[in-house]
């Protein structure tokens, strides 16, 4: 009889493998003008455009790469940031297209109707992406930083709501009558870095006023369900898309993966207010675990098999029911902060047992990364995402448990504030 010497998943040296192997994929998909979509094995989708939200999000991991000593990683870096700094820019009016667009206009003004629009979401990556490069003294970052906080704070900061508009079309002139959590989710992420990487505690402050109104307003009054589409006058629209449940960037119904997410953020805002010196409130850390809780009762396993669905109604009942590589990593990633936090034991056999999971059925060893997407009994399916696009949540989820943890993942690599 034979013992196995493989590490456990989410162990240390675990997780040190797995670090390695998805910067090993994650190389692959630099194209010249930026980063592009990978298919399930790795290669370059030629028929899709580049994107700032994987160019971004594959630049900030880089970032992160180079900060953790890895030799390839600043070149890879330098190369993503070249990109936010070139064609995916409009060096005229300002911003960052969705994509490259087709052609280089001539006049942005002339010819807005054929540009991509401009996103808050992937503007937030923008953010995250310069943060991570400035912490990691990359050239050209803070310049990049300044320049997306200024378009954050002129076009997409509601000031009257103390939240984000979702969208502008390319020469800023009209805005869509839509807003959204999702985006609204991942701009808490990026003020939090981007405080980290200048030292102004107002993003800190802003990320606050976002979650103060999509957590402990919306979603608590929803008994922990966070409807995540609003009219600009930030009413719910619980209906929104029913009948294009499977939207892979606004689903209908309660997306759990986002409560999840949620719940790690808030515990790393509270961290940050701590840090800044004032005083946290203290619905932060009871939110995060309102939503951490409900997350896991309604959406883990609610079929019959392991997993998370992707969504659910507003009774609980499953509506998408596949298995996003994401929300699992997430949710390790919720529970180990919250067992860092609280001390409860509970949160870390749910860490383990996720990662577990994750082992079994996500990470891929023969093809590489994590399959983004599984059917409702686990297996491989591209329903909502086709291929491999980006390792931002499962690189995330391997480094939180190494480096500690801190007001964002890049403040604790450099060694200025993470804690086991």
């Amino acid at each position: 009889m034979t013992t196995s010497t493989r590490p456990a998943p989410g162990s240390p040296a675990w997780l040190g493998a797995e670090e390695r192997r998805l910067v090993d994929f994650a190389a692959g998909a630099a194209v010249p003008d930026g980063f592009g979509w990978l298919d399930a094995r790795g290669g370059v989708e030629p028929d899709r455009p580049t994107e700032t939200w994987i160019t971004a999000r594959m630049t900030h991991v880089f970032a992160l790469a180079h900060l953790r000593g890895d030799a390839r990683a600043a070149a890879l870096a330098d190369h993503g940031l070249a990109a936010l700094s070139g064609p995916l820019r409009d060096t005229e009016l300002g911003g960052w297209f969705d994509e490259v667009p087709e052609e280089d206009p001539t006049s942005a003004r002339e010819r807005s109707q054929k540009l991509p629009d401009k996103s808050a979401y992937p503007h937030s990556f923008v953010v995250l992406a310069a943060s991570s490069a400035t912490l990691a003294a990359r050239p050209g970052a803070r310049d990049l930083l300044d320049e997306a906080l200024r378009v954050f704070d002129t076009y997409f900061w509601e000031k009257e709501a103390a939240c984000v508009r979702e969208s502008w079309d390319a020469d800023w002139t009209v805005t869509e009558p839509y807003r959204g959590a999702n985006s609204a989710m991942h701009w808490v992420e990026a003020l939090l870095a981007a405080a980290d990487a200048t030292g102004d505690t107002g993003w800190t402050r802003r990320a606050l006023a976002i979650a103060e109104r999509l957590v402990h307003g919306v979603a608590a009054e929803h008994d922990w369900r966070l409807p995540e589409h609003f009219t600009p006058e930030w009413r719910p629209v619980p209906d929104y898309n029913r009948d294009q449940p499977d939207h892979p960037f606004r689903p209908y119904g309660s997306t759990t993966g986002h409560l999840l997410e949620w719940a790690r953020l808030l515990i790393h805002l509270e961290l940050a207010l701590e840090r800044a010196g004032g005083t946290a409130p203290a619905w932060l850390r009871a939110d995060a675990e309102h939503l951490f809780a409900n997350a896991v009762r309604r959406g883990w396993g609610v079929d019959g098999a392991e997993g998370f669905a992707y969504t659910l109604d507003w009774e609980d009942r499953p509506v998408v029911r596949q298995r996003m590589h994401w929300v699992v990593a997430e949710a390790t990633m919720a529970a180990w902060v919250l067992a860092r936090r609280t001390g409860d034991t509970a949160y870390t056999e749910q860490y383990e047992r996720w990662w577990d999971y994750a082992d079994r059925f996500h990470v891929d060893r023969e093809n590489g990364s994590w399959r983004h997407e599984l059917d409702p009994a686990n297996r491989p399916s591209d329903a909502v995402w086709a291929g491999k696009p980006d390792v931002y949540h499962a690189y995330q989820a391997a480094l939180l448990p190494q480096v500690g943890f801190s007001t964002s993942i890049a403040a604790a690599l450099p060694g200025n504030g993470g804690t086991r």
